[in-house]
């Protein structure tokens, strides 16, 4: 499982440079009151893990700022003060209280990362929709149980982090999200494969895991870019023989179903490194195939 974890950190990489400020490149500032001390064109402000109850109303006064950093406080509520930051790339709320994303949010247009993760939000404004320019949008660790219609609207996204909410479908238009790379659905409650995924093809992560799937599509053939697919956790008994199309794959994790054999064609997945099938109904036969049919890849059961 370290061995999962470790093939995981390395894909989502590249997404930490925009977790944090960068002070190389323009001052950082941890307070309000310094920013507007030394620099009212500051443009980087780190406010996490200090206690806050709300933003200063004098935050709006800094309006050049790009990246501002609100991790861990005890924020419930959004200040309207933050709607006045017209220029804000980067916006970091993971970790509070939160309930809700208000109408507002459509204003911050310039947003090309926003983080609300490990909140208590339920449900998604169609406002978010206006960010036409987002490309990182993290929701996980919610209780989001629906995305609005036209997220499609959104074309520049590239990650889209859902894992442990309550979703149990998607909106059809998540078709149109043509440069999205990495998509995590884990821990919710779909049934079925969503269609509209197989439409996402410069798709390289997928995760699926620990929801209620039974059947894989053989269209799943079609995402031929991926190279993480994770779907530990569900009801499936087999799967299609099109996976073996994914000529990219590199983890495949199907720990934890009903399987008792795989494809007969697996040893076509030759860029496979990393397969994962403990916890289902495998006999020794077919780990003995497996493994002579995977010779490059290490395989858990």
């Amino acid at each position: 499982m370290k061995k999962i974890i470790l093939l995981s950190l390395l894909f989502a990489g590249f997404l930490g440079y925009c977790q944090n400020a960068n002070p190389l490149k323009e001052q950082v500032y941890y307070s309000v009151a310094e920013a507007l001390k030394k620099d009212k064109d500051a443009t980087q402000l780190n406010l996490r893990d200090q206690h806050l109850f709300y933003v200063s109303d004098s935050i709006s006064q800094l309006k050049n700022l790009r990246f501002l950093n609100l991790m861990r406080n005890n924020l419930e509520k959004w200040d309207d003060a933050l709607f006045d930051l017209k220029k804000l790339e980067i916006l970091i709320l993971k970790l509070n209280s939160i309930k809700y994303v208000p109408t507002a949010i459509g204003k911050l247009d310039r947003l090309i990362r926003l983080d609300l993760s490990n909140n208590g939000i339920s449900q998604l404004p169609e406002a978010i929709t206006k960010l036409k320019k987002i490309r990182f949008l993290d929701l996980s660790m919610n209780a989001v149980a629906s995305i609005p219609e036209n997220i499609g609207k959104c074309k520049e996204l590239e990650v889209l982090e859902l894992n442990h909410n309550q979703l149990s479908h998607l909106p059809s238009s998540v078709s149109h999200l043509k440069k999205l790379k990495t998509l995590h659905l884990g821990y919710n409650q779909f049934n079925i494969f969503e269609q509209q995924l197989t439409q996402l093809y410069v798709l390289e992560d997928l995760n699926l895991e620990y929801n209620q799937l039974k059947d894989f599509p053989k269209e799943i053939g079609a995402l031929k870019k991926l190279k993480i697919l994770m779907l530990n956790g569900n009801k499936l008994e087999q799967l299609p023989n099109e996976i073996t199309q994914l000529q990219d794959l590199e983890l495949l994790s199907l720990a934890h179903n009903t399987i008792k054999k795989l494809p007969q064609n697996i040893f076509e997945l030759k860029n496979l490194r990393t397969l994962v099938l403990s916890g289902n109904p495998i006999n020794s036969s077919e780990k003995d195939r497996i493994r002579k049919e995977l010779p490059n890849c290490t395989i858990l059961f």
